[in-house]
């Protein structure tokens, strides 16, 4: 889902659209950030930031409180949606999961049209944009899904999986963060075609 939580508050509040919003707290609190829109990330703003730095980055920034009820009611209805088109439905988080679709050409169509089909199905049952990366893993679906952001779909290709990843910055697979980047930048290794030629 894009901006998930944003896009929930966006919902109960129309005005919010296209504003920079943060959602976690008010500015000058201790914690950090929950969600981003995207016109907040344009500053800067991401998620896990402090709140404090997010107003100095954002300073006409909408803080919002988060409303942890709100974003669990739409999990359960993007659930719901999920399950209409694969009986394998993975849960990575609140906002963020994985559909097997093999076996549902016959139902659903080929990916692209498949994808299309779940797109629209989401955005009519729920009001939110997703994005969706199609891939035969889980790991090159999430980078594909990643960059189709926002509302967006990616298809990698059966085949094509190293060549799709090997121009990208080796933080864009999860789980490198700003340690294991500093780390494989030390060893010269920037893009994920650097570290799939060790």
């Amino acid at each position: 889902m894009d901006a998930f939580f944003v896009s929930v508050e966006e919902l109960y509040d129309p005005s919010l659209k296209g504003k920079p919003v943060i959602v976690g707290g008010k500015k000058d609190e201790r914690g950090v950030v929950s969600a981003a829109s995207y016109a907040a990330r344009k500053f800067g703003v991401h998620s896990a930031m402090p709140l404090r730095t997010a107003a100095q980055l954002c300073p006409r920034g909408i803080f919002l409180e988060g409303h942890p009820d709100r974003y669990r009611e739409y999990s359960h209805r993007v659930h719901a949606v999920l399950e209409e088109f694969s009986p394998v439905v993975e849960m990575a988080s609140v906002d963020e999961a994985y559909l097997d679709l093999t076996g549902t050409v016959r139902l659903l169509g080929p990916p692209m049209e498949a994808a299309h089909r779940l797109h629209e199905r989401m955005k009519q049952a729920t009001g939110l944009n997703c994005s969706i990366g199609i891939a035969t893993s889980r790991l090159v679906a999430k980078v594909a899904s990643d960059q189709a952001k926002p509302n967006g779909i990616l298809w990698v290709q059966p085949g094509l999986e190293a060549n799709f990843l090997a121009p990208l910055d080796a933080a864009r697979i999860p789980g490198v963060g700003k340690v294991t980047r500093a780390r494989l930048e030390e060893m010269g290794i920037r893009k994920v075609g650097d570290l799939a030629r060790l």
